[in-house]
């Protein structure tokens, strides 16, 4: 099978050849581009960005292209201050909300300016170049996490509880925000879109909490959108409890990206995930230790990979499915100067041994 072949039939449950593998490799490909680009470069020039991602499949032959930039993309374009340091993740570090009555000033941007143009830009470069190699899914912050990223986490939460109604106004503007973003997104002719709706996470949010503030009514605009675009649906989670049962199987996604954390009980393992019934009808993506990347060996990570296909062979194999799972780390691959390239390449050729279904 093509790397594009086996996304295709991956999504589709079929039987493939070898395990789909996507570590999330993002900023870390700008590394693989001519001369030295500053992380700042990378993600401002929407060119140097796009040509990093060809890039990756060029060397690693990645059967899905995720675009993700960062978490700042849209809390920028509200007009929080963020920081673009050299070689450094952006990051907000000047919000926009000191006063109840500031959630009432927002309004959805323009999303073709600012850095969601950009990444839209982005997108509409990588598309075509890898047409028919690699599943392309662009990402962006879902309501919630746009909002809570423009006006402090901390904040947002306690105002929730203090006083609702304003919350409920500016989420209406940063669900029209990303409604928008993905309509545009939709005619970049990328294949899906995948959403962070990172707070559906029982450490943070119960059920009713999460319903009321992005679940029932702005997750479901945003789905909705990315449908009518004609774009499949995704989700990216990388909390230690996110809520399952909500964001697969009430939302009924295509793809869900999550992370592991061996160190809290109710942190869903792989064989949990896929035995739970979460993999009958949605792909799942995860979940080697992102950090790995940087501090493991060779032997580690492969050691890893190998132990992780062994596990996601024996969960689908009781559960009666064909595939609905790629080796993937549970967040970004750490774009980091001192994080190990050579670790992907493990990951890669460690799932080509040790994935393979025949």
């Amino acid at each position: 099978m093509t790397p594009y072949e086996r996304a295709l039939a991956t999504l589709a449950n079929e039987k493939i050849d070898e395990f789909a593998a996507y570590p999330l490799v993002c900023g870390l490909q700008r590394r693989l581009l001519p001369g030295t680009v500053t992380y700042s470069e990378w993600a401002t020039d929407a060119k140097l960005c796009a040509q990093s991602f060809v890039e990756g499949y060029n060397k690693w032959k990645f059967p899905f292209t995720v675009t993700l930039e960062d978490l700042s993309v849209t809390a920028h374009d509200l007009g929080a201050n963020v920081r673009l340091d050299s070689e450094n993740t952006p990051f907000v570090d000047g919000h926009i909300i000191h006063s109840m009555e500031d959630y009432e000033k927002i309004q959805a941007p323009d999303v073709m300016k600012g850095r969601t143009g950009h990444l839209i830009e982005m997108n509409s470069l990588v598309a075509p170049q890898l047409e028919n190699k690699s599943f392309v899914i662009a990402f962006l912050e879902g309501p919630l996490l746009t909002l809570s990223q423009a006006a402090g986490a901390e904040r947002l939460f306690m105002d929730m509880f203090t006083d609702p109604a304003p919350i409920h106004k500016a989420l209406e503007q940063t669900t029209e925000m990303c409604c928008n973003a993905v309509e545009k997104i939709g005619e970049t002719g990328v294949k899906g879109m995948c959403w962070d709706y990172l707070w559906a996470n029982y450490s943070v949010l119960g059920d009713a909490e999460y319903a009321e503030f992005e679940a029932n009514k702005y997750a479901k605009a945003t789905n909705e959108a990315t449908r009518k675009a004609g774009l499949g649906l995704g989700i990216h989670n990388c909390a230690d409890m996110p809520h399952l049962d909500t964001q697969i199987k009430k939302f009924g996604v295509d793809v869900y990206s999550l992370a592991y954390y061996p160190l809290v009980p109710e942190s869903l393992n792989m064989t949990q995930v896929i035995e739970g019934g979460y993999a009958d009808k949605c792909t799942i993506f995860g979940n080697i230790d992102p950090q790995m990347f940087m501090r493991a060996s060779v032997e580690q990570i492969t050691d890893t990979t190998k132990n992780l296909c062994q596990e996601a062979k024996t969960a689908l194999c009781r559960r009666g499915l064909n595939s609905h799972f790629v080796v993937a780390s549970g967040c970004e691959v750490p774009p980091d100067l001192e994080c190990k390239l050579e670790n992907v390449t493990a990951v890669m050729e460690a799932t080509h041994e040790y994935g393979r279904m025949s």
